[in-house]
C-alpha cells in the first residue's frame, strides 16, 4: 500500500515536472545551448559552407534587393499582356541607361564636390578654430574655458591617433582591400544573371522546394515563407523609396539655402537613411559643419532644412510608404541595429532589420505550433473558461 502511494506521488511529480511551463522552457533553452556547444566543437566541418556563402552571398543579396524592386513592375507589365521576358529585358535596358546617366552626370559632380571639399578642408578647420577661439574669449564662457580647451585638446589628439592608425594599417590591409574589391567586382558581374533568372523563374522556386517536404508541412511552410517574403519585400521597397525621397529633399533644401556640396550631402543622406532613425542624423554632421563655417545665419538655415525634412519624412513619407508592416517597436529597432552593427559591421546595420523581421515571423509560427501541440496552454485556457463559467 505504501509502495502504491509512493508510486502515485512520483507519478504526480513527473506529470507536474513535465507540464510545468518554467521547467519546459528551461529544458528547451538547455537543449538549444547544448546544440550550439556541439556546433562549436565541429565548426571546422562547416568551413566550406561559410566560404561558399561568402562567395555567393553578396551577389545574392544585391540580386534579391533589385528583385524586390523590379518584380512588381514585371508582374504589372505581365498583367497588361506584355511578355515577362520582354518586360525583364526592357527593365534591364532602363537600369543600364540610368547607370550610364549617373556615371556621366552625377558621379563627376560628386567627384568635383568631394575634391573641392578636401582642398578647402584646412581653410574650414581654420575658420572653425577661429570661431571657437572667439567663443572661448567671450566673458560669458570664462568659467567653462578650461573644460572646453581640454575637450578640444583631447579631440585633436584623438584625430591625430586616428590618422596615424590609418597610415599604419593602410599597407597592412592592402591585401584585404584588394580581396574585397575582387569580391565586389565578381558580385557585380554575376548579379545580373542571378537577377534575370529570379525575375523570370522566381515564382516557381518556392513550389519546387516545397516538393521535398512532407505533405503536412507544405501548407504551413508556404504560409511562413509568404509572410517572410511580404515582410522583407515591404521593408526593402519602402526603405529604398524613403531613402530616395530623403536624398531629393536634402538636395533641394540645401541647394535652395545655398549650401556648398548640396548634391553630395543629399546623396550621402539618402544612402545613410537606409539605417533607420540614425541615418539622417549622421548625414547632418557634414551639413552642420559647413553651416558653422558659413556663419550663424547659414547654420540656422541648415537646421531649418533638417527640421522640415524630418517632419515631412516622419509625418508623411514614412507612414505612407512603410506604414506599420513590420510592427517592430522603435526601441527594438535600435537594439537590433546596435547588435547587428557590432557583430557584422555596416552590412549588419543595413540588413539587421529585415533579417530580424523574417526571424520574428518564423519564431512566431513555431511558437503558435508549440501552443497547439503542447498541453501547457490548453490547460490554462480550460481553467480560465471554467472560472468564467462559474
Amino acid at each position: 500500500m505504501e509502495q502504491k502511494e509512493k508510486g502515485k506521488r512520483l507519478s504526480w511529480f513527473w506529470r507536474w515536472f513535465l507540464n510545468n511551463q518554467v521547467v519546459t522552457s528551461l529544458l528547451i533553452v538547455l537543449l538549444i545551448l547544448l546544440i550550439l556547444l556541439v556546433f562549436t566543437k565541429v565548426s571546422y566541418l562547416f568551413k566550406p559552407v561559410w566560404q561558399f556563402i561568402a562567395v555567393v552571398g553578396l551577389p545574392l543579396i544585391m540580386a534579391g534587393i533589385l528583385y524586390y524592386l523590379m518584380n512588381p513592375i514585371v508582374d504589372y507589365l505581365e498583367k497588361k499582356n506584355i511578355s515577362r521576358l520582354w518586360s525583364i529585358i526592357g527593365l534591364f535596358i532602363l537600369v543600364v541607361a540610368l547607370i550610364i546617366w549617373g556615371l556621366v552626370v552625377i558621379v563627376p559632380k560628386i567627384q568635383e564636390q568631394t575634391v573641392s571639399f578636401a582642398n578647402h578642408l584646412p581653410q574650414y578647420l581654420d575658420t572653425i578654430d577661429k570661431t571657437t577661439q572667439d567663443i572661448l574669449s567671450d566673458p560669458s564662457f570664462a568659467q567653462f574655458r578650461s573644460q572646453l580647451e581640454e575637450m578640444g585638446d583631447k579631440l585633436t589628439s584623438s584625430l591625430g591617433d586616428i590618422i596615424r592608425n590609418i597610415s599604419t594599417f593602410t599597407f597592412q590591409g592592402l591585401g584585404s582591400f584588394v580581396g574585397a574589391v575582387a569580391t565586389v567586382v565578381v558580385a557585380i558581374i554575376t548579379m545580373p544573371f542571378i537577377l534575370f533568372y529570379l525575375l523570370k523563374d522566381g515564382k516557381q522556386l518556392v513550389p519546387y522546394l516545397l516538393k521535398f517536404l512532407p505533405n503536412k508541412m507544405r501548407q504551413p511552410t508556404f504560409k511562413v515563407l509568404s509572410e517572410v517574403n511580404s515582410q522583407v519585400s515591404s521593408y526593402i521597397r519602402g526603405q529604398l523609396t524613403v531613402a530616395f525621397a530623403v536624398a531629393v529633399m536634402f538636395i533641394i533644401g540645401f541647394s535652395f539655402i545655398g549650401l556648398d556640396y548640396a548634391i553630395t550631402i543629399g546623396i550621402t543622406a539618402g544612402i545613410l537613411n537606409l539605417i533607420p532613425y540614425l541615418g539622417s542624423f549622421l548625414a547632418m554632421i557634414p551639413a552642420v559643419f559647413l553651416g558653422i563655417v558659413g556663419g550663424p545665419f547659414l547654420l540656422v538655415k541648415v537646421l531649418i532644412v533638417f527640421v522640415v525634412e524630418q517632419t515631412i519624412e516622419g509625418r508623411v513619407i514614412s507612414p505612407l510608404v512603410l506604414g506599420s508592416q513590420l510592427d517592430i517597436h522603435p526601441v527594438t529597432i535600435l537594439v537590433v541595429l546596435l547588435t547587428s552593427g557590432k557583430l557584422f559591421g555596416v552590412v549588419g546595420v543595413i540588413l539587421g532589420i529585415p533579417v530580424y523581421a523574417a526571424a520574428k515571423v518564423v519564431i512566431t509560427h513555431i511558437f503558435e505550433w508549440y501552443k497547439e501541440v503542447s498541453s501547457l496552454y490548453h490547460d490554462e485556457v480550460e481553467t480560465v473558461e471554467e472560472t468564467d463559467n462559474s
